[in-house]
């Protein structure tokens, strides 16, 4: 029964991965669901630990970026957020998890690196599909050439009165 689990564990917080400034994260209310634990605790000890979190493991949405995820998706007109989020990396979410030191963050941790590494896996399988797709591009791109010219040949070909067939 618990291979099923870890693996619906899993594909929700592949689900919850975005990619910001470049870098495949989550964010803090994210994670916090996952540690089984409030955003404002995950943050208070983030803030009481931010040597431990440099830019490539942790940052925070700028006020227009949070303006612009607000606006696609929907949220209530009265409530949320009145801090900037704080998002994590696949090395931040681990050294979030060192920081709680709660067993249970740390056995979250492993699900966490485990969808990071199935979003690269991911990523990586459609770059080598990119790739194998601009080599047959590349090579069919003469033969449609050589169609499409002789399509602009027909078409261009002046047209010569034809004799009427039939009645």
């Amino acid at each position: 029964m618990q291979p099923q689990y870890i693996d619906i564990m899993e594909i929700e917080i592949v689900q919850n991965i975005q990619v910001f400034r470049v870098k495949k994260i989550l964010m803090d209310f994210q994670l916090a669901d996952i540690y089984k634990i409030e955003t404002k605790v995950l943050n208070q000890q983030v803030r009481r630990n931010l040597d431990s979190f440099p830019e490539d493991f942790m940052f925070q949405l700028t006020t227009a970026e949070l303006k612009n995820l607000i606006s696609q998706n929907v949220t209530s007109s009265w409530g949320g957020r009145r801090k900037l989020p704080f998002n994590f990396t696949e090395h931040g979410a681990v050294m979030l998890a060192s920081i709680l030191k709660s067993k249970l963050a740390i056995n979250a941790s492993t699900y966490v690196v485990r969808a990071f590494v199935q979003i690269c896996d991911y990523l990586d399988a459609h770059k080598e599909l990119a790739r194998k797709l601009e080599a047959l591009k590349s090579k069919c791109d003469h033969q449609f050439s050589l169609v499409f010219d002789a399509i602009k040949q027909l078409i261009h070909e002046k047209n010569e009165p034809r004799y009427l067939i039939g009645f």
